[in-house]
């Protein structure tokens, strides 16, 4: 009884450890006979197919090959061929290429209807001749740096983007290629000085960006554009606001980080993240620039006296309360930072006034 009790105890253990044992050799056996199934098969393919080495290359692609090494080491080194490529190629050059292309024209011409219906926004007050300082010279240095920044961005990011399919037939490969060099590599230069211009620009503004309750009201409104009322608003208005939060911060911010991702490859970042990063890059690119068409409409032709405010520090009286009034009303009671401009010279004087009239 006390053997038989102890075989029946071991037989299963026994049975156990000849079933780990011999597992690896059915698992290679298993391997050897699919290898072998693989191989008539693609022997039987090149007889009916020459030429057709489906499985070899679908083993490429998986990159599970143990055959498939090198001695270059880092992240997707052993990596011959990608399939996710093919997928960013097809988004990049169809979807992206297509209807942003279609809207970078689009906003353009809604923009100029816009102005053949409305004209630019007119002073109604006529010019005092006194002047308030609306921009200090740190503002103005930081403004035109990020906007000659993103200028030089947005026209060799469109190169780049659209280049192959507008210029290219127009200018041939010689011209074409020189021009895409050129734009690619300001891109590339250009592109981490506007992201730290980006951060300076919002640490220098974001002060009179906050909303406030009044900004809500000039939202309800359009600010007028359409109804042609006066819409009173602080320093900055709700349009001014917005362009400032979702253009020049997240699309900005947006912007620049997936464009350093792109911009320095050597972080071993895998090719699936320099891809996803260039869709977000251009999707959020064409977004910007679109934006960017409206500020610089407001900021020249679309608004009397904009251009000037920015360019010289200086703005009227009169275009001071009829754009900002309760800005206005903080400086001439001393509560905001700007103040009434003493000492300008005539030339300068003249300048602001004229862009002011109505």
């Amino acid at each position: 009884m006390t053997i038989s009790l102890i075989c029946d105890r071991l037989l299963p253990l026994v049975a156990l450890l000849l079933a780990l044992l011999l597992a690896p050799f059915a698992r290679a056996a298993g391997d050897a006979s699919e290898q072998a199934q693989r191989q008539d098969t693609q022997a039987q393919r090149q007889g009916t197919q020459p030429g057709n080495n489906a499985p070899v290359w679908r083993d490429v692609r998986k990159g599970e090959n143990p055959y498939q090494t090198t001695q270059v080491r880092g992240v997707e080194t052993n990596i011959l061929v990608q399939p996710a490529g093919e997928t960013w190629r097809q988004i990049r050059n169809g979807p992206i290429t297509l209807y942003g292309g279609l809207f970078l024209i689009a906003v353009p011409l809604l923009i100029y209807g816009f102005y053949r219906w409305k004209g630019p926004l007119k002073v109604h007050g006529q010019p005092t001749g006194r002047l308030i300082e609306r921009f200090s010279d740190w503002e103005r240095i930081v403004h035109w740096t990020t906007a000659i920044s993103f200028v030089i961005l947005a026209v060799s990011g469109i190169i780049m983007l659209f280049g192959k399919y507008v210029l290219l037939p127009m200018f041939g490969y010689t011209l074409f290629s020189w021009l895409a060099i050129l734009g690619k590599n300001l891109h590339n230069f250009v592109g981490p000085l506007f992201v730290f211009c980006t951060l300076v620009m919002f640490v220098t503004f974001v002060r009179d960006n906050v909303w406030q309750r009044i900004d809500f009201n000039w939202v309800a409104q359009a600010g007028g554009l359409l109804n042609g009322r006066h819409v009173p608003s602080g320093r900055y208005n709700a349009g001014e606001k917005a362009w400032f939060w979702f253009g020049v911060t997240f699309l900005g911010l947006v912007s620049g980080v997936s464009g350093l991702v792109l911009d320095f490859p050597n972080m071993d970042q895998a090719r699936s993240v320099m891809q996803l990063a260039n869709i977000v890059h251009a999707i959020s690119a064409v977004l910007f620039i679109a934006l960017a068409f409206s500020h610089i409409y407001i900021g020249t032709i679309g608004a009397e006296g904009a251009y000037e405010s920015m360019r010289l520090g200086l703005v009227d009286e009169a275009w001071a309360k009829e754009h900002h009034e309760i800005w206005y009303e903080e400086v001439k009671a001393g509560k905001a930072r700007q103040h009434f401009a003493d000492d300008i010279p005539a030339d300068v004087k003249v300048q602001v006034v004229q862009a002011t009239k109505a």
